[in-house]
């Protein structure tokens, strides 16, 4: 979607169930092996008493929704602010939406209003996103 075809108010979302598996393959990726993601043991004498994934995985999401939704393909993101509200669980349901909260159509930046909420509509990850939408025929 271009900058034009842009409302305030205009919102997208994406739901996904964070498992065990998107955990360790995060991890092996990033190389944060943090016990409080990948040792059970560990993590129940945690703050949180069991494991917790990443608060970035959750925030991965965010990214999903801004690429491949709300601007869509083409869209580059510019920043991201993220304030981490409460853990996300492996077999929390992360719903990530993303909703336009300024429009700079003179240099073709939005700022969109990120929110992560768990199962429970609790926000988990609470943030605010810029990014440069795909101009005409770059979509």
């Amino acid at each position: 979607m271009t900058i034009q075809e842009m409302k305030i108010g205009d919102s997208a979302s994406m739901a996904k169930t964070v498992t065990e598996t998107d955990v360790y393959l995060f991890a092996g990726i990033t190389g944060d092996l943090n016990p409080a993601h990948t040792n059970e043991v560990t993590a129940s004498q945690s703050q949180f008493g069991r494991r917790i994934a990443h608060g970035i995985l959750g925030a991965g999401f965010i990214s999903a929704v801004l690429g491949m939704r709300l601007p869509g393909h083409g869209t580059i993101y510019l920043g991201q602010e993220l304030k981490f509200k409460k853990p996300v669980h492996i077999g929390d349901t992360i719903t990530a939406t993303c909703t336009v909260a300024e429009i700079l159509l003179e240099k073709n930046i939005v700022k969109l209003r990120t929110v992560c909420t768990n199962q429970r509509d609790e926000i988990v990850i609470d943030g605010m996103a810029t990014v440069m939408p795909p101009k005409e025929g770059e979509q």
